[in-house]
């Protein structure tokens, strides 16, 4: 019996797609395995991955299967796993012409579902406010969402979500988190006065983030959300150490002095082992909603460019909103005060974009990119 026309197109456009590494074909390679195509165009098979392949093969993978007619883009599973005992000359060794990243990341906690580290190079770009809204969309999908609030010199989450109380102790001697819009949250706002400032070395905010993964009862969570500081310091570092870190998002800016500050933030993530999901722009273009003219006040294609060079999608480009920085100081997130606005509809979108993507990532088996 000859095989389907349907099947012969996923194969041809699997056996298009190259691993640089091993300079070869994911099907010869033997990275595909179990695949399956049916007449009502569902696609499934199994990914091997390897700690020294570019997490980017999953990504063009998907797109390929996706791009061919017939095929139902909702009804492809793709299952991405460490291949433990695979021949050798499939998973070959880096060469020395191109080290391996530095495996840093720890262990699986359980309870965190994935874990989302939201990160940029400089401060001022939205970092927060993206968290905040990527949480609350989530979580309005159904999801199990939780934020914790990094960023130990200066956390917003509190203010964000418009949530100032002290967290409590359960029985279990855990701080129980507080919730708003149907995220629960932590912050080291809520335990330290507005106004004490954080002088602590880096082994202080390494015991604050361990006692925040653990020892928080965070109930069983889908999605947790990390809120860090900018730059590439202590809590990035601790974070990875103390847990497994599914991705890592970059916020920046489109102005170049913000998308070099960020280039070297998404580094900093490759040499630890956290695959890159994507770019998330910030502050875009203003468009007035009554001629239509586009202001780029802050410039415009950074976003772009940095995803570009670093060879991973631009999850999305939030454009600038009157009253939304104002709306936020109040505990009220564009995907609250104005859920129909611009700014909410591309972070809705951006949201769907990271379930996405996450599926392709396994908390168990952190990716490496080559």
């Amino acid at each position: 019996m000859s095989p389907s026309p349907l099947l012969g197109a996923v194969t041809a456009a699997l056996a298009a797609i190259r691993n640089p590494r091993l300079e070869a074909d994911v099907l010869s390679a033997g990275m595909v395995r179990d695949l399956i195509v049916t007449d009502d165009g569902k696609v499934a098979f199994t990914f091997l991955l390897a700690p020294e392949d570019p997490a980017t093969l999953v990504k063009d993978a998907r797109m390929a299967v996706r791009a061919i007619a017939g095929v139902q883009p909702t009804e492809i599973r793709i299952s991405v796993v460490n291949p433990v005992g695979a021949p050798k000359q499939t998973h070959a060794p880096p060469s020395a012409s191109q080290p391996a990243a530095q495996q840093m990341t720890g262990p699986l906690i359980a309870g965190l579902g994935k874990v989302l580290a939201v990160s940029s190079g400089k401060g001022g770009v939205g970092k927060s406010t993206v968290s905040s809204n990527l949480a609350i969309a989530l979580a309005q999908t159904g999801a199990r969402v939780g934020i914790l609030d990094a960023d130990v010199y200066g956390p917003n989450i509190p203010r964000m979500f418009g949530v100032f109380d002290k967290p409590a102790w359960t029985e279990a001697k855990k701080l129980q988190p507080l919730e708003a819009h149907g995220v629960k949250l932590m912050s080291l706002g809520f335990l330290v006065e507005r106004d004490a400032p954080a002088i602590w070395r880096g082994p202080i905010i390494m015991k604050m983030i361990q006692q925040f993964l653990n020892d928080v009862d965070w109930g069983g969570l889908d999605y947790l959300i990390v809120d860090l500081p900018p730059g590439t310091g202590d809590a990035q570092l601790s974070l990875v150490q103390q847990c497994a870190v599914a991705a890592a998002i970059i916020v920046t800016t489109p102005q170049e002095v913000a998308v070099g500050d960020a280039l070297r933030g998404a580094k900093m993530f490759e040499k630890v082992g956290v695959p890159l999901l994507g770019i998330i722009e910030n502050m875009a273009a203003f468009v007035d909603p009554d001629t239509g003219k586009r202001f780029a006040i802050f410039s415009e294609g950074g976003g772009q460019r940095l995803a570009e060079e670093l060879g991973v999608p631009l999850l999305g480009s939030v454009p600038l909103q009157p009253g939304i920085a104002d709306e936020a100081d109040q505990g009220r997130p564009a995907l609250i005060a104005t859920p129909d606005g611009p700014a909410a509809v591309v972070l809705r979108a951006i949201a769907g974009r990271v379930a996405e993507a996450l599926e392709e990532h396994t908390p168990f088996l952190p990716i490496l990119r080559g």
